[in-house]
């Protein structure tokens, strides 16, 4: 049945496939990257907008789909239930406003991404930039953060310093003085942290590439 809800459930799983955020889907098919924002799928009055048949046909062109694929998200059985979770840049990450005290989004400013729902109800998104975290991490690539997620030597995390340094590492060990983190980017060192210089550290639980 074609409804709102289908229609939008479709073009979010089309950037899901192809490991993209729906920000990332619309500046790929050369549109405004907010078109498909959730803020743009309702008018201030409640009333329901839908995407124009050229962005879909942009959107299939830029993935290389098929509009019977699209159909078929349309017209298919429900998938695994999701949710929305925040999303922003790493660069973003570092700062203020975005994260409170225990390393928790909070604010505005949040884009969103559609994702199988996990059990951490604080969970969010980053979007990596730069290419400091080759090659386990490219540029565009989307991390799925879990701050309630226990940590273990070996994880790899996203960590936060008092001066507002966000990074995503390897955690190799920690004690009650220190953090010490293996770079992901063997062109790039090693670091330790004090706790005290420790805003906050999560583990990373699912990852696009």
């Amino acid at each position: 049945m074609l409804t709102h809800e289908r229609i939008w459930q479709a073009v979010d799983a089309l950037a899901q496939r192809h490991s993209m955020t729906a920000s990332a889907l619309a500046r790929k098919a050369g549109l405004d990257p907010t078109t498909f924002n959730k803020s743009k799928r309702l008018s201030a009055d409640g009333h329901r907008r839908w995407p124009s048949t050229e962005s879909v046909a942009k959107i299939l062109a830029a993935t290389g789909s098929e509009f019977g694929e699209f159909v078929a998200v349309i017209d298919g059985p429900a998938k695994r239930p999701v949710k929305p979770l925040p999303l922003i840049g790493l660069a973003q990450a570092g700062t203020g406003g975005f994260f409170g005290d225990g390393g928790f989004p909070v604010g505005a400013g949040w884009d969103e991404v559609a994702f199988p729902q996990v059990q951490d109800e604080h969970a969010y998104a980053l979007e990596i930039s730069g290419e400091s975290m080759m090659p386990v991490y490219r540029d565009g690539d989307i991390v799925i953060v879990s701050p309630a997620a226990p940590l273990r030597r070996g994880d790899r995390v996203v960590v936060r310093t008092t001066e507002g340094e966000v990074m995503a590492k390897e955690l190799r060990r920690r004690t009650s003085k220190t953090v010490e983190l293996r770079s992901l980017n063997p062109d790039h060192v090693d670091r330790t942290i004090p706790v005290e210089n420790l805003s906050w550290i999560a583990r990373i639980v699912w990852s696009s590439q």
